[in-house]
């Protein structure tokens, strides 16, 4: 249980790390798609046998345990971050999330 949760903390603050700079990268001062890099790495490791640790049941045991937990927390989070930044940035921003909103329904 110990090794999943430091497993998904690293890729927390790996993933974080890379969305901030990735969007230094393209010129805002902000994390951009710091939690979706860190799902990405969660998956990479979780997958690859070059893990060893990481193919045990209690491993990925402790994984699915701290996904049902932690992740939506930090996709809620995230998700309240955008928006503030969205109706803080002007017009364009509250057209454009709208939109990506109204469309799918």
């Amino acid at each position: 249980m110990i090794y999943s949760l430091v497993t998904l903390a690293l890729c927390m603050l790996l993933g974080k790390y890379i969305g901030t700079l990735f969007g230094a990268l393209v010129g805002i001062h902000a994390d951009v798609g710091g939690v979706g890099f860190a799902i990405i790495l969660l998956v990479l490791v979780t997958n690859s046998p070059k893990f060893a640790f990481a193919q045990k049941k209690e491993f990925k045991d402790g994984v699915n345990f701290w996904k049902q937990m932690y992740m939506p927390v930090v996709v809620a989070l995230a998700a309240t971050q955008n928006v503030y930044r969205m109706l803080t940035s002007g017009m364009v921003a509250i057209v454009a999330g709208s939109a990506a909103v109204a469309v799918p329904f």
